[in-house]
């Protein structure tokens, strides 16, 4: 009877799972569960109205998902539980929440369900930027040692940002929390009954370093009085490395799941980075971007090199032995969702309407008949802002070149190729400090449904992207972490590098470039590079005057 792994991907809007056959990779089924209170960014449920840039969800998702997609899996599949050796979870971060003692969330209780702090803070609430800002300001004073690992700046999307702005704004929320934890540790947490800390999210959101740990309590104070003690108080736990047994899995919630009380459970780990094992790397020089609503960039080097404007640089954070490397975009997906929500005429959506088609395949239809730099158009990828290689919440889009002849199937495509554009914008950003980028790969959504897309990646990057060989890339990756954790003699797996060899995958097709459209896309690069160092780099802060103006509104 051959073992399986169950992984867990935990997204913006909903939770995905996929159950794989331990020694083969075959995915014998799939489930979703769509977030019943998605991305709180306007109203609290209770009907109280949020500021701008708030994004907040309700950890009753998370349980209501993991209830739904764990049974139906083994329902799909008709699988015996017994056969199931490891669960693995992956989650967007930093998502960062406030709990008791024995991990409850403050937003389920009475006195707290009112009080937007006592909620999940979503990886792109971006009301902590006045804190990050001021947090750079003084780590950079101190010359804080960790600082330069982080690409020079702590992004307001972070660990600590969000926390300082809960101290803050909500006191009694901040005195009432015991724990300040990573929903990646959360859901551990509420699978085994034991509290772990992940490396991963460590490293990436919270500043960890594997020798020299957290940042000592004198830097917390120096941000504000208020925070002395905060690293003993949140961060004193040890913290494990991916593919490590964080525990089994609880009698009651084996109960309410249709696993067996015991069943290993990995460590935690952010959804970007458990791919990279999924598609089969194992080694430096090979970047993975999981492009979906926003954009996550993974590469490994042999060195730990101070590179700017990346998200960190951790060892062990993404493969042991290796220090992972990983850059950012907000806004990928949700740009061109947003498009598509609110500039497409109305003829166009009866035309797609008529085709039976979606918005976006009709607009891919159109935009895919156009040449390199015929709209005449050029964005700034920025519509939520900029992770890399500016670490810039209070950036914002702009699309030059529009006439009164501009269709929106251009505009469409600018945004696509802006998003490109962002991407080299990463890959030299690494190049000119010592590290290789020799390969590409693509996982997530917009990898597998949008040829139009990644063929302007390749032509932008100039070079051949593989595909991840599931569609499910993060969920597969967690269910191979979770084959580690079980270890090989419950039919998985004695380390991460054997599970990758064996179940890694990735498809057969491949992105090649065009020379004559990768020539085109070189001049037109050129052109968002300027832009992009005249609008992010101090030249004109035009856009952060207006954003002061529309919150001053």
């Amino acid at each position: 009877m051959a073992a399986c792994a169950i992984g867990i991907d935990y997204g913006t809007l909903s939770a995905r799972a996929v159950l794989i056959d331990t020694s083969t990779g075959e995915e014998l089924a799939s489930s979703e569960y769509a977030y019943p209170h998605a991305v709180i960014d306007a109203r609290l449920p209770g009907g109280a109205v949020l500021p701008p840039d708030w994004a907040l969800q309700h950890p009753r998702d998370y349980l209501e998902a993991l209830e739904h997609v764990v049974p139906d899996v083994l329902r799909q599949s008709d699988t015996d539980p017994g056969r199931v050796v490891g669960i693995g979870t992956d989650f967007t971060g930093c998502t960062v929440l406030p709990v008791k003692a024995d991990g409850t969330p403050l937003c389920f209780l009475p006195e707290f369900e009112n009080n937007p702090h006592a909620y999940v803070k979503l990886w792109k609430h971006h009301a902590a930027q006045d804190k990050a800002s001021r947090l750079n300001e003084i780590a950079a004073a101190r010359r804080e040692p960790w600082l330069s690992y982080y690409g020079g700046k702590i992004s307001s999307e972070w660990n600590i940002p969000k926390l300082w702005q809960v101290l803050d704004e909500a006191p009694e929320v901040y005195a009432a929390m015991d724990r300040w934890i990573e929903a990646a540790d959360w859901i551990v947490w509420q699978l085994t009954g034991t509290e772990t800390r992940n490396a991963c999210t460590a490293g990436y959101k919270a500043m960890y370093n594997k020798n020299a740990g957290f940042p000592a309590n004198d830097f917390y104070k120096a941000l504000d009085p208020r925070f002395g003690g905060v690293a003993e108080r949140f961060f004193n736990l040890p913290v494990i490395p991916p593919g490590t047994k964080a525990g089994g899995v609880t009698p009651d919630m084996a109960a309410k799941l249709g696993l067996k009380p015991g069943t290993a459970v990995a460590a935690g780990i952010l959804d970007a980075h458990v791919c990279v094992p999924a598609v089969g790397i194992g080694a430096p020089g090979t970047m993975l971007e999981v492009i979906g609503t926003s954009g996550c960039h993974m590469l490994m080097g042999t060195e730990e090199i101070a590179v700017p404007g990346i998200c960190g640089v951790v060892a062990d954070g993404i493969l042991p032995g290796f220090y992972g490397y990983e850059a950012g975009q907000c806004c990928v997906g949700d740009h061109f969702a947003w498009f598509v929500e609110n500039c497409v005429p109305a003829a166009y959506a009866r035309e797609a309407e008529e085709k039976g088609e979606t918005l976006h395949a009709l607009l891919r239809e159109k935009a895919e008949k156009l040449r390199p730099g015929e709209s005449g158009l050029l964005a700034l990828d920025w519509w939520n802002g900029n992770r890399s290689v500016l670490v810039d919440a209070d950036l914002s889009g702009a699309l030059l070149g529009l006439t009164l002849r501009t269709k929106p199937e251009e505009i469409y495509r600018a945004l696509i190729e802006a998003t490109a554009y962002g991407t080299r914008e990463i890959i030299e950003n690494y190049r000119a400090h010592g590290i290789a980028v020799d390969a590409f790969v693509a996982a997530g959504g917009i990898s597998q449904k949008d040829p139009m897309a990644m063929q302007i990646y390749a032509d932008v990057l100039n070079l051949p992207i593989g595909l991840a060989g599931s569609e499910n890339g993060p969920a597969y990756g967690s269910a191979i972490f979770a084959a580690v954790a079980a270890g090989e003699e419950a039919g998985g797996y004695g380390d991460i590098f054997s599970a990758a060899r064996a179940l890694g995958r990735r498809k057969e097709s491949v992105y090649r470039p065009s020379p004559e459209n990768a020539a085109a896309y070189d001049t037109l690069y050129a052109e968002y590079k300027v832009l992009h160092d005249y609008f992010g780099r101090g030249a004109n802060d035009v856009m952060k005057r207006l954003k002061g103006k529309r919150a001053l509104a």
